[in-house]
């Protein structure tokens, strides 16, 4: 096993930016954020831990990607950032999620909770569940798995019909394999950066 491990030199050039728009708003956080800042470039911070690559198969060793700091995050001409009427975050449960209801309850108000937290000053609203007949989308039965598997791009298209005006983006919650396209064994979830719509499994 391969462990990954920032130094505090390192996460300070990847997370402080000399951008004058950037370094406003780091002027402008409370004592509190202020703190939270600090701690995140301490080497064994819980906000930047260790990532362990278990086998040469793991995502970071066989996808390579070249970095990306947050300046370059903040300057991307792809990003959307919300505007006054486009605030909130809409999920959308896609058939059971757990095997009761109160589970999946918990688990929506679990993952509320996390979106309200982590998206902190955007508005988290549910919309109802849908069984997975309401998206009417492509599925297929994995070869190796046996496991039922719903068609990615059919479930983006739905979303997409479905996101409200206010919604800055709509993300789609299931907890049946996904696959993007029949080449593919399967995909943990995918996004549309332009329509502002995503989807896990």
């Amino acid at each position: 096993m391969q462990i990954i491990r920032h130094s505090e030199q390192t996460l300070k050039t990847a997370l402080i930016s000399k951008n004058p728009v950037l370094v406003s708003q780091y002027e402008k956080l409370d004592a509190g954020e202020q703190r939270l800042m600090n701690e995140a470039f301490q080497p064994a911070s819980d906000l930047f831990g260790p990532i362990t690559l278990h086998s040469p198969s793991d995502w970071i060793t066989s996808h390579p990607e070249a970095p990306q700091d947050f300046e370059q995050f903040f300057s991307d001409p792809y990003r959307k950032t919300p505007s006054p009427d486009k605030r909130s975050i809409y999920i959308q449960a896609i058939g059971s999620l757990g095997n009761t209801r109160i589970i999946s309850e918990e688990y929506i108000k679990w993952l509320t909770g996390y979106c309200k937290a982590y998206f902190y000053g955007l508005r988290v609203k549910l919309l109802e569940p849908v069984p997975v007949s309401a998206t009417r989308c492509s599925f297929r039965v994995n070869e190796n798995t046996q496991n039922l598997q719903i068609h990615a791009g059919d479930i983006l298209k739905f979303l997409k019909k479905k996101k409200p005006e206010d919604a800055f983006c709509i993300v789609g919650i299931t907890m049946i394999d996904l696959y993007p396209r029949d080449s593919w064994n399967f995909v943990f979830g995918q996004a549309s950066l332009t329509d502002g719509t995503g989807e896990v499994d």
